[in-house]
């Protein structure tokens, strides 16, 4: 069974100017790249963490963006990746950035999506997660260093497979999960844990602050 919900964020991201349409872009966090423009798609990869990506463009009205890195195409969370404008680091999906539109045909896999119980399972819209609010040339809101759980953690955590949540957005670190979805006890952990899109994460029960992603 595969529920839905929404992942609230911390806060909007938002600057002034404007920027090349064609341009490279910085991962502000280890950020999953893949293989279609939603949360329901298979991840192929991931884009380091302060690593460059090149972009071809994102969807209009949408904050997936095809993106390239190295030597993998696949699509990831605009809201995470930002480009210089007059010196300041500012989202590409801003309304401010231009950039190239591209599309995506979703009806091809809706076949395959409905076999396996994702389709319309994506709901709402994820703002931002550990970047919080890019001004002033400094990434606030920044989630600070990942937990390290035990290995008896980690290893409980992919043992005890969960129906999966599908929510728009991108897990991240730092990302915050709404009351409406229940985080699930641990033994002898004071984390909680849940599986959102197709990701086992570990969760802070008292801030619902994603922590740590099991990949």
């Amino acid at each position: 069974m595969f529920r839905t919900a929404l992942l609230t964020a911390s806060t909007a991201i938002f600057a002034a100017g404007s920027a090349s349409a064609a341009m490279t872009a910085t991962a502000v966090t280890d950020l999953n790249l893949r293989a279609g423009p939603g949360p329901q798609y298979e991840i192929i990869g991931v884009i380091d963490g302060e690593a460059e990506a090149n972009v071809d463009g994102c969807i209009e009205e949408s904050n997936w963006c095809k993106v390239s890195y190295n030597g993998t195409e696949g699509w990831a969370y605009g809201n995470y990746l930002t480009a210089m404008v007059e010196e300041t680091p500012m989202a590409i999906v801003a309304p401010e950035v231009t950039i190239e539109t591209v599309t995506y045909d979703t009806s091809k896999d809706a076949e395959a999506f409905a076999g396996a119980g994702t389709v319309g399972a994506v709901a709402g819209a994820l703002v931002a997660g550990p970047v919080g609010a890019v001004a002033g040339g400094l990434l606030a809101g920044s989630a600070g260093a990942a937990a390290q759980p035990d290995e008896e953690v980690v290893t409980y955590v992919r043992t005890n497979t969960l129906d999966p949540i599908y929510l728009e957005g991108e897990v991240v670190q730092g990302a915050v999960v709404p009351d409406t979805v229940e985080l699930v006890e641990i033994p002898d952990a004071e984390l909680r844990y849940v599986y959102i899109n197709g990701q086992p994460v570990l969760v802070d029960p008292t801030e619902r602050r994603i922590v740590y992603i099991v990949r």
